[in-house]
């Protein structure tokens, strides 16, 4: 399998996370590449990463079904759990990939020329984040690795990353907690930039 993807893409560094967890990264083929390139519309008409051109050459392309797919691989705990758990992780991938977004789309605006609609939409993806961190310090993940989980720290490893210097920790001191501990899971620790 090969992975087009960007080091510092959040949503790649999921796909990997999980592959890491899966224990299955060995599978695949990383292959850097940029939204830009036509190499990668070819498979994912959408231009995004990360985009997994599987062993019989479909292409996967958005983290949230790339992941799925990779948790079909290998007999190892799921990701995705069953029943009431399963909800939980999914609604807690959600808002990591919620974050995510809103992180992008904001660093993407913050080089543009300013002009009001721009400053508008970086304050309206910056209140998504503090929201979605508000919500978190009441209701953090679990500590183990699910697909929920690794959304979460995978957003706040991209919050980190680009916007370090607003720091988050001191006003969600429990989310910094649980984000401190789960961030040194394997899976995640090999795969957060930064």
């Amino acid at each position: 399998m090969r992975l087009l993807h960007s080091s510092t893409s959040p949503f790649a560094c999921k796909v990997m996370a999980c592959a890491i967890a899966r224990g299955i990264e060995e599978r695949i083929t990383l292959v850097p590449t940029s939204t830009d390139n036509p190499a990668l519309a070819e498979h994912n008409p959408l231009g995004k990463v990360p985009c997994l051109i599987t062993d019989d050459g479909a292409a996967l392309f958005d983290s949230r079904v790339i992941c799925e797919f990779l948790d079909t691989i290998s007999d190892v705990y799921p990701m995705f759990p069953e029943h009431g758990a399963r909800v939980r992780a999914l609604r807690f991938q959600a808002l990591g990939d919620g974050i995510a977004d809103a992180l992008v789309l904001r660093r993407a605006e913050g080089a543009r020329p300013a002009d009001p609609a721009r400053t508008q939409s970086i304050a309206h993806q910056t209140q998504k984040v503090a929201r979605s961190l508000a919500f978190l310090e009441q209701e953090v993940p679990a500590l183990h690795v699910d697909i929920g989980a690794i959304a979460v720290a995978c957003a706040l490893g991209y919050l980190d990353l680009r916007f370090a210097h607003e720091p988050w920790r001191a006003a969600h001191p429990k989310l910094a907690a649980w984000y401190a501990e789960i961030a040194q899971r394997p899976c995640l620790a090999r795969t957060i930039p930064g």
